[in-house]
This record gives structure tokens, C-alpha cells and sequence, in this order.
């Protein structure tokens, strides 16, 4: 049996890889020229024997297709990063100056780290721009370290969104909503308790300094990121290409740095969430190691841990989970989303940027560290908000509102 018909192009995600293979093989092309002669080659038989295959041999085939895509929108997203230090160097040190000294307070940056964060709804945008910045010598590690903690806190919103979904239906509702601000709470209690220590002492820098020195080697050993030497030569080839225009990288930056986590979170998900989800409340969450495990792994699997939250959401509200289920696994996925700002510090080549990515990795874990022990008091305050938010529905609105956006912003305008 034949196969007549193969698509290639399922979704979006898909396109975009598709319309960005051209310039990624043309930079190889220009560096390694008899290895993307090899690899053309050994494609063009694929290709050609797509009409010979098996509808078995053809599925399986097509199972390879995210693999692929996941590989080349990692590329992208590791692209973005470095476009974005190549612009801000652009823009030469007065720039970068007058960007440190907006960012030099610590507040501001804690409190532009929650606004940015619930803007995009993603933690990893907001730790990823924040590394590329660093990287680049835009911000300081004094000014970065507080956006981190900041994107801890802002990117609960989505968590709070979904748990909206639910609002019609009283106990559907109670449950779902104290799962999802069990999370806000944890975060605000870290930075309550961190942020100021971290003013005081810079502890978070100094530990991620000292742990970056066991990483990155001692006795005068640089950092060569083997990352940025495979990203370097695209980022020359679109900089050649716009003529080293920073503004024009910033762009390209942002764009790419959007569309490839995007569809790399949709790509993840579509392979990961639907074989884990039916394991969840059999296997995974009989012990809180076990969910604190499952909140790391699923998270460093997607890239995102408004999925990863955002999925238990609906389990709670129809009763599958518990808060004390769930407040484990969304401490997991505190810890797993600092992959992706780590994987982004490789890339920028600087060893400032692995120690602001370290920092946010740090701050999450001695927030687990901290308050593991007295986890009655997020949990016992996410019931309490969720029996007030049931008797008043306003009240959840107006929080997000005002938490996430009205407050944010009014500190942003008056301490500027």
C-alpha cells in the first residue's frame, strides 16, 4: 500500500519552521558547506522515498516531524538571544548606561518584573529578555536579579485566568481558585521574605556567583559556550543582512523570541501533555516528592510553567486533586521554568548571564527551603481567599486587575 498524499505543514508551528529553514541553511551553508551538501542529499532520498513507504513506515516518518521542529525553534530562541545582545551593543555604552540607571532600583525592577511578566503571561520571556540584556552589559546583576523575582510572582496570572473558567459553579469554583492562588501566594511570601535580605546582602548574586565559579571553572578559565559558537554564525548573517542596525535586531529579536517559545510551548505540549495527564492522579501525586518531581520534569519538558499550572487547574476544580496535591507540583514548576532563562545565559557566552539565571534558579529553591516547612500558611490563606471570592465573584476580577496591572503600573509611573 502507498501513501499519495504526505503534509509536512499540520500547524503554525510548523510554517514557521518551514519559512526560517531557508536562512538557517543558508548560514550553514556559508560556514560548513560540504556538511549541508551531505545532509541535502540524504533528504532528497527521503524525500523520494516517501512514495514507496508504508502507511506504517509513513506514519512513523511523520513522528519525526516535532522532533525536527522542537530542534529548530530551540535554534530560533537561542538566535533571538543572541540578535539581542548584538543590538544593545549596537547602541554603544551611553545607551546601555542611561538603561542600567532606569533599572537601578530594585523596587522598580521587582515591580517591572511583575507587569512584564503578566503582560506576556510567560516567566520565560520575561528571565529570557532580563539574561539577554545582562549578557549584552544593557542591566546590571544588581538590577536584573529583582525582574526574576518579579517574573515569579507575574506570571501566576495565568493560573488565575483559567481558574476564572470555573466561576459559575460555587465548589467548582472554591476548589479550583484556592489551586491556582496557592501559587501567588507562595511567590509573594518568597519575595517577602528574599527581596529584602537580597537589598541588604545580595545574596542571591553571591550565591549564583559562587555556584557559576564551580560551573564555569577557576584559575583564570573562561566560559566558552558551545551554544553561542553554533548560534554565532546565523546572528552575523542577519546582522550583515539588516546592515547592524540595532533597532532592526531589537525587532527581529522580539519577534523571534515570541513565535519560538510560543510555538515550542505548543509543540512540547502537544507531545507531552496528553500522555501525562492520565497518569496524574493515579501515579504521580500519592506523595508530595512525587509531585514536586512531576512540576519540575513536565516543566523543563515544556518550557512553561503557566502549562504546567494551568493544566492541574481543572483537576482541582472537578475535585480529582487536592490543594495539598497541588501546591508540591506548582513548587516543581517554579523550579523547572528557570531552565529555559539557563539555556538562554548559555547562549549570550557571559558569564553575567549565567549568574543571573543561576540567581533565579537559587531564589526558587531556598523559597522552597524557607517555607516548605510552614506550608499551612499558603495553604490555609489559598482557602481562605477562595471561601471570600465565593461569596463575592467581583473580588477575583478586581484582584488580577489590580494585583497584576493597576498597581504595577501606577508604582512604575510615580517612581520613574
Amino acid at each position: 500500500m502507498t501513501i499519495k498524499r504526505f503534509s509536512t505543514l499540520p500547524n503554525v508551528g510548523s510554517r514557521v519552521v518551514f519559512l526560517c529553514a531557508p536562512v538557517l541553511l543558508l548560514t550553514f551553508a556559508r560556514n560548513f558547506p560540504d556538511t549541508v551538501l551531505t545532509v541535502c542529499q540524504q533528504l532528497s532520498l527521503v524525500v523520494y522515498s516517501l512514495k514507496f513507504m508504508s502507511w506504517q513506515q509513513a506514519k512513523y516518518f511523520q513522528g519525526i516531524v516535532p522532533a525536527i521542529r522542537i530542534l529548530v525553534l530551540l535554534y530560533l530562541f537561542l538566535l533571538s538571544i543572541s540578535l539581542l545582545g548584538s543590538a544593545f551593543k549596537a547602541f554603544g555604552s551611553d545607551f546601555a548606561n542611561e538603561l542600567v540607571d532606569a533599572t537601578s532600583s530594585p523596587f522598580l525592577g521587582l515591580v517591572v518584573g511583575i507587569i512584564a511578566t503578566s503582560l506576556v503571561q510567560s516567566s520565560s520571556v520575561t528571565t529570557s529578555l532580563v539574561v539577554g540584556l545582562v549578557g549584552a552589559g544593557a542591566i546590571s546583576l544588581q538590577g536584573a536579579i529583582p525582574m526574576v523575582m518579579g517574573a515569579n510572582i507575574g506570571t501566576t496570572v495565568t493560573n488565575m485566568l483559567v481558574s476564572l473558567g470555573h466561576i459559575a459553579r460555587k465548589e467548582e469554583f472554591r476548589r479550583a481558585y484556592s489551586a491556582s492562588v496557592v501559587h501567588d501566594i507562595f511567590n509573594i511570601m518568597a519575595v517577602l521574605i528574599l527581596f529584602p535580605v537580597q537589598i541588604k546582602f545580595n545574596l542571591l548574586g553571591r550565591l549564583a556567583e559562587m555556584t557559576s565559579g564551580l560551573l564555569i571553572g577557576v584559575g583564570g578559565v573562561h566560559f566558552k559556550s558551545p551554544l553561542k559558537a553554533i548560534v554565532k554564525p546565523a546572528a552575523h548573517l542577519v546582522s550583515d543582512l539588516v546592515q547592524g542596525s540595532p533597532w532592526i535586531l531589537i525587532a527581529i529579536a522580539v519577534v523571534l523570541l515570541f513565535v519560538s517559545l510560543s510555538f515550542l510551548v505548543k509543540t512540547l505540549k502537544s507531545v507531552v501533555v496528553g500522555r501525562l495527564q492520565a497518569f496524574f492522579d493515579k501515579v504521580i501525586f500519592k506523595s508530595a516528592v512525587t509531585s514536586m518531581a512531576l512540576g519540575i520534569v513536565f516543566t523543563v519538558m515544556v518550557q512553561s510553567s503557566s502549562i504546567t499550572t494551568s493544566l492541574i487547574i481543572p483537576l482541582a476544580g472537578a475535585g480529582l486533586l487536592n490543594l495539598n496535591q497541588v501546591f508540591p507540583y506548582t513548587l516543581g514548576a517554579n523550579v523547572g521554568t528557570t531552565v529555559t532563562a539557563i539555556l538562554a545565559s548559555l547562549a549570550t557566552g557571559q558569564s553575567s548571564a549565567v549568574v543571573v539565571a543561576l540567581a533565579h534558579l537559587l531564589f526558587n529553591v531556598l523559597g522552597i527551603v524557607i517555607i516548605w516547612p510552614i506550608r499551612f500558611i499558603p495553604i490555609k490563606l489559598a482557602q481562605l481567599m477562595a471561601n471570600l471570592c465565593v461569596k463575592n465573584r467581583l473580588l477575583p476580577v478586581l484582584f488580577v486587575l489590580l494585583f497584576f496591572y493597576g498597581i504595577p503600573l501606577t508604582v512604575v509611573l510615580l517612581l520613574r
